[in-house]
């Protein structure tokens, strides 16, 4: 018979791979369009914004829990920098569903 501890345990061990997942996406997604940005050879009102930005979203991505309210603001701040640019689309889609992955908390 398992002890309520141990239902305790298992239960924070789904929660922190779960968290991990999204962190991890969070993490790729970002990266992924820091990279596509520093590629991106032309300039652009709006590039210095995106790039700490997307440097906010880094470093919360390595938070445990980051704050779903950063995290929306700053997907809004990049997306309306970049989102005049079509090469970024694919880009700023993974970052947008990587953000929502925290909507709906622990429980998903």
């Amino acid at each position: 018979m398992l002890r309520s501890t141990d239902v305790e345990q298992r239960e924070r061990q789904v929660v922190a791979g779960r968290q991990d997942l999204r962190t991890g996406e969070l993490r790729g997604a970002t990266a992924q369009l820091r990279r596509r940005l520093a590629a991106h050879r032309k300039d652009f009102p709006d590039r210095a914004v995106a790039e700490d930005e997307l440097a906010a979203l880094m470093a919360m991505a390595r938070e445990v829990t980051p704050d779903l309210g950063r995290l929306r603001r700053s997907l809004l701040l990049v997306a309306a920098s970049l989102g005049s640019v079509s090469a970024f689309t694919a880009e700023l889609a993974r970052l947008r569903a990587a953000v929502e992955l925290f909507d709906g908390g622990a429980g998903g």
